[in-house]
């Protein structure tokens, strides 16, 4: 399907989503968990307070699909566009599946996702140029810091702080947020 006709596809059927990778396979999406979808609204809300004093970018949540440069379209559940790149996208691009790459992403595990698929799509979100990615484990309390280089960070606990630093200056995140 060309960009166009996916996008018509999931119009069509906004009760699933879609993403599509790199080699135009469309990829069926289960609707995540309510915690998972929670914890991710957490990590939003905060990256959103930050972002009003900022004023550097764009925030987005789960249903948001951005059209990377290897033509998959993927959708994190957290991200966060700089202003700049939001800014030089027409109206229809935004209207659509936007072609930016997000500097920063979080994804969040649910308990119907496999630990090494989020892996490997946390790869692939930085082999599109992502500079700062997070992965979550709510459930062992762990999360997975990604940088280009790859996983540069394990968090084993949840009583640490993520620094959004240097592609998101200032910008912290207590993990100890996410717990019940």
């Amino acid at each position: 399907m060309s960009d166009n006709e996916f996008f018509e596809f999931c119009q069509a059927n906004k009760e699933l989503d879609f993403e599509r990778d790199q080699y135009g396979n469309i990829i069926i999406m289960s609707p995540s968990g309510s915690l998972s979808d929670h914890l991710a609204i957490q990590i939003a809300g905060e990256l959103i307070a930050w972002n009003k004093e900022n004023n550097e970018g764009v925030v987005f949540g789960s249903s948001a699909g951005f059209t990377l440069p290897d033509s998959s379209i993927r959708s994190p559940d957290v991200a966060y566009v700089s202003k700049k790149n939001w800014n030089a996208l027409t109206s229809e691009e935004k209207s659509k599946f936007a072609p930016v790459v997000p500097v920063f992403l979080v994804e969040v595990m649910s308990p119907s996702d496999v630990l090494k698929n989020l892996q490997t799509k946390m790869t692939h979100w930085m082999d599109n140029g992502v500079q700062l990615g997070w992965l979550i484990d709510p459930t062992n309390e762990k999360a997975y810091i990604y940088t280009p280089a790859g996983i540069t960070k394990i968090v084993e606990d949840f009583d640490t702080i993520l620094h959004g630093s240097p592609i998101l200056s200032g910008f912290t995140f207590p993990l100890s947020l996410l717990r019940d």
